[in-house]
């Protein structure tokens, strides 16, 4: 093959606002901080060293050292918490939801871009640590999004009532799934391997959240990636002021709404509410709502008066969860964070934010789009030269393709673009005619130009139908690759669970990822696999 990237805005698979952002245009520059290119994380460094409540550290490195109590950790991992500590000490962090074994390929790019930045920024930085940071979204409540993954076109789910934040969500009842997938996976090395992965997450935990920290630790650890479940009553102290103004003043509903009128020419990700928090317990994460002078659980009979939902957050400050909109500044405020990690649909809605972090006085990170993957064999990388295809035909829509490979292929042109340019120069000098005779001439020219017109396109599209026809085993050749690299015509890194490469690749698919991907360059990767 040609090339092993191709540019995000030439993928297709972008949408305007991303590429708008990549491109650095000026109508977006009012909504971010800072581009994310490595130069301008020194000011990010010495402007989150000023801001950050340094105080806070001693309960963040407390609360991850007892989230690692029963984690076997590995020496650069226990540094890098423990480095926490330090004033010079920065984070680049990067959150996922927890997903059933990972779920789909892109788990993996988050975490890597995150990795490789802080490696990057020791380089260029070196009198400052950095540390990776997986912020698990222990407290969704959205269970049907998380609850499978797709493995070699089928889907595995864990079907399981669920009710409240999934992070305490109990891991019964995951043996009879591990049975199902353990008979699609075979009994190779590395089939075994992913099976002992699999059953040492989620039968040796009691929860959805320590399954989810055992499995990303096993990923990542060697890599000194430090996990973090924010679902603490100690963290969610430091937050307390936060959550008063946003009950009392509800100012992050009015800043969001005017900057997401800034955006209004793209789609709006997400659009606030009046609270953006919700009240969370063991089997309960449900919104807040203020009406008629008191604050109420949606869905429950619980209530409050001002001075008793007052008395809570400072009693239990750990019953209160931020949703979207206010997550982001939950995680600004206990972490010395220097640059959030996400897909485009994460930078969308931080870009709706920035006003909103100015009025709370919180710095605001710099925003970068994780790597993006295509996982590739050697077999199929063979096959897309022999059928003559580069990167930028597969990742076009397959009715483009097969048009362009149709018209590439055929031994006669298909394409009557210049037949159709010869017309409309006769039809002009036809008008030039009717404007020098009888004016009423016009619109007989024009009929006839629109018939004539609309023969040509018509013949174009019985030849090229008829040619799909004739070349009907290369197109299937070529469709089936392309479906098999981007399944369900879609991205194969928003679709496939790792294990599908784990299986041919084991231990070498991380490595190979991780000195591969590089965070700070805005291309989609192709990476082939043996």
């Amino acid at each position: 093959m040609p090339t092993d990237c191709i540019s995000y805005q030439n993928s297709g698979y972008f949408s305007a606002l991303m590429n708008d952002y990549l491109e650095e245009k000026s109508n977006l520059h009012s909504l971010y901080h800072r581009f994310p290119n490595l130069g301008n994380f020194e000011s990010q460094i010495q402007e989150k060293q000023a801001n950050f409540d340094d105080t806070s550290r001693a309960t963040l490195v407390s609360v991850l050292q007892k989230q690692y109590n029963t984690v076997e950790t590995s020496a650069l991992t226990n540094q890098n918490i423990a480095s926490l500590a330090n004033s010079n000490t920065f984070t680049i962090t990067t959150g996922h939801q927890l997903n059933l074994f990972s779920g789909p390929l892109y788990f993996l790019y988050k975490i890597i871009s995150t990795i490789n930045l802080t490696t990057e920024l020791k380089a260029k930085y070196p009198d400052s640590n950095f540390v990776p940071i997986y912020w698990m979204a222990t407290e969704d409540h959205d269970f049907e999004e998380i609850n499978y993954f797709n493995f070699k076109g089928k889907k595995f789910r864990w079907n399981k009532e669920s009710a409240g934040p999934v992070g305490r969500l109990s891991t019964e009842g995951l043996a009879d799934f591990l049975e199902v997938y353990a008979l699609e996976l075979g009994s190779s090395t590395n089939a075994n391997t992913l099976k002992k992965l699999f059953e040492d997450s989620y039968l040796n935990h009691d929860n959805l959240a320590d399954a989810t920290r055992f499995l990303a630790n096993a990923l990542f650890g060697a890599y000194g990636l430090v996990i973090l479940d924010a679902d603490n009553q100690d963290l969610k102290r430091n937050f307390i002021p936060f959550v008063k103004e946003e009950l009392s003043q509800q100012s992050s509903h009015k800043l969001v709404l005017e900057t997401a009128e800034k955006l209004k020419d793209y789609t709006v990700q997400v659009n606030p509410r009046e609270i953006n928090l919700f009240y969370i317990e063991d089997n309960i994460r449900e919104r807040i709502i203020f009406e008629n002078d008191t604050y109420k659980v949606n869905h429950t009979k619980i209530e409050f008066s001002e001075s008793e939902i007052l008395t809570l957050l400072e009693n239990h400050p750990e019953k209160f969860s931020p949703n979207v909109i206010m997550r982001p500044l939950y995680q600004e405020v206990i972490l010395p964070n220097l640059c959030y990690i996400g897909g485009g649909g994460e930078i969308a809605y931080w870009l709706e934010l920035k006003s909103f972090f100015a009025a709370a006085k919180i710095t605001f990170p710099i925003l970068l789009l994780r790597n993006s993957v295509l996982l590739a064999t050697e077999k199929q990388a063979k096959k897309a030269d022999k059928l003559d295809l580069n990167w930028a035909d597969l990742f076009s829509k397959q009715d483009d393709l097969v048009n362009t490979k149709t018209k590439q292929l055929s031994d006669f042109p298909i394409d009557l673009t210049h037949l159709k340019t010869q017309l409309q120069k006769q039809f002009e000098a036809l008008y030039e005619v009717a404007n020098k005779t009888d004016k009423s001439f016009i619109g007989a020219v024009k009929a006839q130009e629109v018939k004539q017109t609309k023969g040509l396109e018509n013949l174009e599209k019985r030849l090229l139908k008829a040619q799909k026809r004739k070349l009907s085993d290369v197109l299937q050749r070529i469709t089936d690759l392309q479906n098999e690299l981007f399944p369900n015509q879609s991205l194969q890194e928003r679709q496939t669970n790792f294990s599908e490469f784990y299986l041919e690749n084991g231990d070498n698919l991380i490595p190979t990822l991780v000195n591969q991907l590089k965070p700070l360059q805005s291309n989609f990767d192709i990476i082939t696999l043996p």
